[in-house]
């Protein structure tokens, strides 16, 4: 069963997660002084340390999951559970954003492939649950044809 559609689809949704550690969601042509997040020139996970464990985690349990092929139930809630986690990250990543002075000086910062990374995260977790619950529904009625 580790062949199926939906483990292909849990491998890219943690590869996704774990490519946000290699690149970043925003640049600026200069390093902004009054900037927490681009003091560097660069928005990316390593600017807090909340971002690292939500993508973090959510990356682990989405490679975790792929191993859970025998009990679909406890899979179908632990990658919803990724994908919530996936969605707090980019709130909180937006959060910090805003609230940062760079956002003010938007002319000065450039959006990067990181941006990308967390949607195609989400999508590919949110196919991986629907092919799971489709493999589910199908064991159900093969079992009550028994």
């Amino acid at each position: 069963m580790i062949q199926r559609l939906q483990s292909i689809f849990l491998l890219f949704a943690s590869g996704s997660c774990f490519g946000l550690f290699g690149t970043d969601a925003a640049d600026s042509d200069v390093k902004l002084d009054n900037s927490i997040l681009f003091s560097d020139a660069s928005y990316n996970v390593f600017d807090d340390l909340v971002l690292m464990g939500t993508f973090g985690l959510a990356g682990v349990v989405f490679l975790a999951d792929i191993f859970l092929f025998r009990n679909r139930p406890l899979q179908m809630k632990l990658s919803m559970l990724a994908v919530a986690l996936t969605v707090t990250g980019v709130a909180y990543g937006a959060f910090l954003y805003f609230t940062d002075t760079a956002a003010e000086i938007s002319a000065a910062v450039t959006p990067d492939v990181g941006l990308a990374l967390p949607v195609i995260t989400l999508i590919f977790g949110i196919l991986a649950r629907n092919y799971i619950q489709k493999d589910e529904k199908l064991v159900r009625s093969a079992d009550r044809l028994r």
